[in-house]
C-alpha cells in the first residue's frame, strides 16, 4: 500500500507558505467542531424520584423529600426520540422493577434471555431473577473461602453471571420462584445483604476456612430473606428440574459471548474485565477495537438480536428526567470519542461500571442511532407509570461508545467478529 500522508519539510518552508498549508487546515477543523451545537452544563434540583415516592415509601411508609441538586446537562429544547414507538425493537417482556437490590445484572439479563427465547423458540416466558441472584451468593461465598477472603464483595455482578449459574443450576419460571413474600410490592435486600456481609466478615476474622459450613450458613440467611429454591418443579404438566427446564425453552448457556473494547489488553484476545463486581476474575470477555465493538452492537440490534449492556450510568448526559442518555460537548465533542478517549476515563475513574440494561431497539435520527434501553433501575421511571417513557431510556450512540463498556449476546449475533478473532 502506498503512503498517501502529506510530508513537510519545515526547514524549507517560509512564513508565508507555512500559512498557505496550516490556515485551511485549522479552519477546516473548527469548522467540523463548529457543526456541533454547543452543550451548557446546569445545576438543577431533581425531582423526587420514583425511587424515593414509590420505592422507598412502600418499604418504610415514608420518604425523603428534599429535592438535591444535580448537575447535568442543559436539555431544554433539545428534539431527542423519546417515543418507543419510533423505534425498531425485538420482542421483550414486560418492564418490572429491581427494587431495592443491586441485582441489575440479572434483571437485564434475565430480560434479554426472555426475548431469546421468544427469538429461538417463539414463546414467551417470565424467568426468575431472585433464583440466579440465590445461586450468585452462594457461589461467592465457595469462592470467598477458596480465596482466603481475597475478593469484591458486594450486590453487584456483570451480565455474563446468567449463563454462568445457569449452566451449573438451571433457571426456572418466576411463578415458582419469585424470591419475595406474596406482599411484598418490590424487593428489599438491605437487611439480607447486611447479614451476609456480616457472616464473610466473621469468617475472615474467624479465620474459618469451611466452604460447606460457610455455604450453609449464607443459604440459611438466603432462605430466610428470599425462600427456599425449587429443585423440581411442575411445567406444562410435567415434573422437571432446573436444567430440564433449560432445554425445554432452548437456552445453551455456552452459546453466550461477551464483549468489550479497552485498549489496556490486546485487540481480537479473550481478557479480563477488570472491575469490582466481576468478582471472580472472569477473563474470557472477547476484546474488540472500538469501531468493531460498535459496528457489532449496531449490527445485532439491526438483524434482531438483543444483548446486555453495562457500563457508566452517573454523567451529566444521562438525565433521569428525560431518560435520555447522551455526551455532552463540555465533556467531550461527538468527533472526539475515541479508544484514547474512552480508556482514559475508565483510567482515571470517570467511568465506572454502574448498571446493565437490556438493549432492545434503534432509530435512526439525522444520520446517527439512538439505542432504546429497557431498563429494571427506578431512574427509568421518573416519567411516571402511565407515560410512555416508563421503563425505558434513549441511548444516543455517543453515550454506547464512549460510556458502555461490555454487551452479552448469543453467538449467532456476533458470527462476523467472531470469524475475525478467529482469524
Amino acid at each position: 500500500m502506498s503512503d498517501c500522508s502529506i510530508k513537510i519539510d519545515s526547514k524549507h518552508l517560509t512564513n508565508k507558505t507555512m500559512k498557505k498549508i496550516f490556515v485551511p487546515l485549522l479552519l477546516i477543523s473548527l469548522q467540523s467542531l463548529a457543526q456541533q451545537p454547543k452543550d451548557k452544563g446546569i445545576y438543577v434540583k431533581e425531582p423526587v424520584s420514583y425511587y424515593q415516592h414509590t420505592i422507598v415509601k412502600s418499604l418504610n411508609g415514608t420518604y425523603d423529600t428534599v429535592q438535591h441538586l444535580k448537575f447535568k446537562v442543559d436539555n431544554q429544547g433539545k428534539d431527542f426520540p423519546t417515543n418507543p414507538k419510533l423505534y425498531t425493537t425485538v420482542w421483550h417482556s414486560p418492564k418490572i422493577s429491581q427494587g431495592n437490590t443491586g441485582t441489575c445484572w440479572s434483571f437485564s439479563t434475565s430480560s434479554f434471555m426472555e426475548s431469546e427465547v421468544f427469538r429461538i423458540t417463539g414463546k414467551s416466558v417470565n424467568l426468575s431473577e431472585m433464583y440466579t441472584a440465590y445461586w450468585e451468593y452462594v457461589e461467592r461465598t465457595k469462592y470467598f473461602v477458596q480465596h482466603k477472603g481475597d475478593m469484591h464483595l458486594g450486590e453487584g455482578s456483570e451480565t455474563n453471571a446468567i449463563a454462568k449459574i445457569m449452566k451449573l443450576y438451571g433457571a426456572v419460571p418466576y411463578s415458582v420462584y419469585q424470591g419475595k413474600s406474596g406482599d411484598d410490592v418490590f424487593y428489599n435486600h438491605e437487611p439480607m445483604f447486611a447479614e451476609i456481609e456480616q457472616l464473610f466478615a466473621e469468617i475472615k476474622v474467624n479465620n474459618d476456612w469451611n466452604e460447606d459450613k460457610a455455604v450453609q450458613k449464607v443459604r440459611a440467611i438466603l432462605d430466610k430473606y428470599i425462600g427456599k429454591v425449587p429443585t423440581e418443579f411442575e411445567y406444562e404438566g410435567e415434573k422437571i428440574t432446573p436444567k430440564e427446564f433449560l432445554k425445554i425453552i432452548q437456552i445453551n448457556p455456552d452459546d453466550y459471548v461477551n464483549f468489550m473494547s479497552l485498549m489496556q489488553s490486546p485487540y481480537y484476545t479473550k481478557t479480563i474485565y477488570d472491575v469490582p463486581d466481576n468478582w471472580w476474575r472472569d477473563s474470557n470477555y472477547n476484546n474488540l477495537p472500538l469501531d468493531d465493538f460498535m459496528a457489532l452492537i449496531k449490527s445485532a440490534i439491526e438483524t434482531g438480536y438483543s444483548m446486555s449492556i453495562g457500563g457508566d450510568v452517573s454523567e451529566p448526559g444521562f438525565d433521569k428526567i428525560s431518560q435520555t442518555a447522551v455526551i455532552p460537548t463540555f465533556d467531550i465533542p461527538s468527533d472526539y470519542i475515541d479508544e484514547s478517549a474512552r480508556q482514559l476515563r475508565f483510567n482515571n475513574g470517570a467511568t465506572t461500571d454502574d448498571h446493565a440494561m437490556h438493549l432492545i431497539g434503534y432509530y435512526v435520527k439525522e444520520g446517527t442511532t439512538w439505542f432504546l434501553i429497557k431498563d429494571s433501575g427506578s431512574g427509568s421511571r421518573n416519567a411516571g407509570e402511565k407515560d410512555e417513557k416508563f421503563g425505558y431510556y434513549f441511548m444516543h450512540e455517543d453515550y454506547v461508545k464512549l460510556k458502555m463498556m461490555t454487551i452479552t449476546i448469543h453467538k449467532d449475533g456476533a458470527q462476523w467478529i467472531l470469524d475475525k478473532m478467529r482469524k
